[in-house]
């Protein structure tokens, strides 16, 4: 009895610090985003933009609890079946998050940062597609995600067709 007890607080931990890795997998691609982009809201607010963008304060708050989201999706899936194709896509959207801010804020790349950004949105089409056969849960948490990265594209697109 004492082992089974002993097992289950060993898993329970373990589920616990799964989650804080994926969390912190998530802070890593958002820190490697932002290395060496320094003042994206100057750099935001100083560019030909469409009337229907959002003030740059927005992003902050937007983006962290995205990125909660995302954490705990990757880790429902992680749950259910562990390292396994759907936890790769997610994985590989995560790395594409990662390299569109310096593209687009770090190196000015608007154009490139766009075809960045569609590819992202395919790599989270392709997550929620895998995390739908695994988890709803998962699915739903994804789509928030999507839906902005669907209106940062556009955003994107505005910005670099404004500014070329």
């Amino acid at each position: 009895m004492e082992t089974s007890r002993s097992a289950e607080r060993t898993g329970g931990a373990r589920q616990w610090w799964a989650l804080l890795g994926f969390g912190a997998a998530v802070f890593v691609a958002a820190a490697i985003g932002g290395l060496g982009v320094q003042g994206t809201s100057t750099e935001y607010a100083s560019l030909e933009q469409p009337a229907w963008a959002p003030p740059s304060w927005l992003f902050g708050p937007v983006w962290s609890l995205l990125y909660a989201m995302i954490a705990v999706a990757g880790w429902l899936v992680w749950r259910r079946v562990g390292f396994r194709p759907a936890l790769w896509a997610w994985i590989a959207q995560l790395v594409l998050n990662a390299i569109w801010t310096p593209l687009f804020f770090g190196a000015g790349r608007y154009g490139l940062a766009f075809i960045e950004i569609l590819l992202m949105w395919v790599a989270i089409g392709v997550t929620v597609a895998l995390f739908r056969k695994v988890s709803r849960p998962a699915t739903l948490l994804m789509l928030p995600y999507w839906a902005w990265v669907t209106f940062a594209a556009a955003l994107n697109f505005a910005i670099w067709r404004l500014n070329s």
